[in-house]
């Protein structure tokens, strides 16, 4: 857990982002194991087989770029990934092998020998979690904290060292008002809502954390990141005015 004195622990300003280790690696073969065989099997198959590098996962290109954004000072680290994980002690030893031969900078993690990962998503001041367990991802959202499912892609990664980030707006940057009037009252209920309230800043969503850091990153490393314009509406503006 981050503490005051620990030379890793979250900044202020700094984004910190939870990954689970079967968004980060390719697991399946050894997931489908488990849910075959049992935990004595996987446990067994991962011991023989720690010294073999696990596969990228489906998340694996995001947190390459998300920790590159630190190679230009790696003293004062504008991201850091911390790994979480339902594997236990031993059998998450492959996954540590595999993060030293990708040189990934990921120093904080938690193995939970199958509990569910969602609470340890706090006390690491993680702002954002990104997991293949739909559950997890649940209790997290459950909880008031920015989470995603990482959903397995057969699309080819693409080669670009870009990185770029989209962000919902309706119940993510900003909060569930006019999407909970939209689905109850429907649409022309919502622009009335809507232009009655322009001139107040909407709530800020689950990502309302994340999201000025991620801002803080981009400015950091303007120009070099490229943003696209958006159609803001004007209680949208107010809100990204003074967050």
């Amino acid at each position: 857990m981050p503490n005051a004195h620990d030379p890793h622990a979250a900044t202020d300003d700094r984004l910190v982002v939870a990954i689970s280790s079967r968004a980060l690696f390719d697991l399946g073969d050894s997931h489908a194991l488990f849910e075959r065989d049992g935990l004595e099997a996987y446990r067994q198959f991962q011991i023989a087989h720690e010294d073999e590098v696990l596969a990228p996962g489906v998340a694996f290109p995001l947190v390459q770029k998300l920790l590159r954004l630190n190679a230009r000072a790696p003293s004062a680290p504008r991201v850091e990934v911390i790994l979480l994980s339902r594997n236990s002690g031993d059998t998450g030893l492959r996954i540590f092998n595999s993060i030293q031969h990708y040189g990934m900078e990921i120093v904080r993690a938690a193995f939970t020998s199958g509990a569910p990962t969602a609470s340890y998503v706090r006390p690491f001041g993680a702002d954002l979690f990104l997991s293949a367990h739909a559950e997890d991802v649940a209790r997290a959202l459950r909880a008031g904290v920015a989470a995603a499912t990482i959903l397995p892609s057969a699309a080819a990664q693409e080669n670009s060292r870009q990185l770029r980030i989209a962000f919902d707006g309706d119940a993510v940057l900003f909060g569930e008002e006019g999407e909970r009037i939209s689905s109850e009252q429907g649409l022309e209920a919502f622009h009335q809502h809507e232009r009655e309230r322009q001139m107040e800043p909407l709530e800020g969503g689950r990502s309302a954390v994340s999201w000025p850091r991620c801002s803080a990153c981009r400015r950091r490393f303007r120009p070099r990141i490229r943003h696209c314009a958006s159609p803001w509406s004007r209680r949208a503006r107010r809100r990204r005015t003074s967050a």
